[in-house]
């Protein structure tokens, strides 16, 4: 009996976020905020940690996770209206400056993020976007998280995780598993 490609995939693994969320500039306070993220077997925790970090930043009604790696050009985070136009386009980690560029003009009643998992990963982006003259980039908001707090809280790689997180200003706080961490938000543009 052989096996086809499609038998041997691997299933993405389901993990169950309980999260207090609180956004002090943007008046959110959601004590319950469940979030469902299907990890994909080559997908790092780091990165599904920057996913949920994402998620939990630019919370609003109908946020949801996009097909992630299964599908690049779709973006990892995204919002529709009531009539299906995307109003929020969302993009994780390494980012193709060209494929923000071309989120921006195909989505306009959009606002198109990234975030990255540092500092020197997003000025690497700025640096290819500025080499590619994706100059239409500087439409996009662009933001790193600190790596030391992403490198904490991928540590945390079980199927049920409890959390608080809270945002002021541009500084996010995390209290896990009766841990606490922190770190800034760096903010750039093209």
């Amino acid at each position: 009996m052989g096996y086809t490609a499609r038998s041997m995939a691997l299933a993405p693994t389901l993990y169950d976020f309980q999260v207090a969320l609180s956004h002090v500039d943007r008046s959110i306070d959601q004590p319950t905020l469940v979030i469902k993220l299907a990890r994909h077997p080559s997908e790092t925790m780091l990165r599904a940690w920057l996913r949920v970090l994402a998620f939990c930043w630019l919370w609003e009604e109908r946020l949801a996770f996009g097909k992630g790696l299964a599908e690049p050009d779709a973006p990892d985070l995204e919002c529709r209206d009531y009539t299906g136009l995307v109003t929020r386009w969302v993009r994780v980690g390494k980012a193709d400056p060209l494929k923000v560029q071309r989120a921006v003009d195909q989505n306009p009643h959009a606002k198109v993020s990234v975030m990255f998992e540092s500092t020197q990963r997003m000025e690497a982006f700025l640096a290819e976007a500025r080499e590619a003259k994706a100059a239409r980039v500087a439409k996009a908001e662009l933001v790193a998280v600190d790596a030391e707090l992403l490198g904490a809280l991928s540590q945390f790689d079980t199927r049920r995780i409890k959390l608080s997180v809270t945002f002021v200003g541009d500084h996010v706080y995390v209290e896990c598993d009766g841990r606490s961490f922190d770190g800034p938000l760096t903010r750039a543009s093209l």
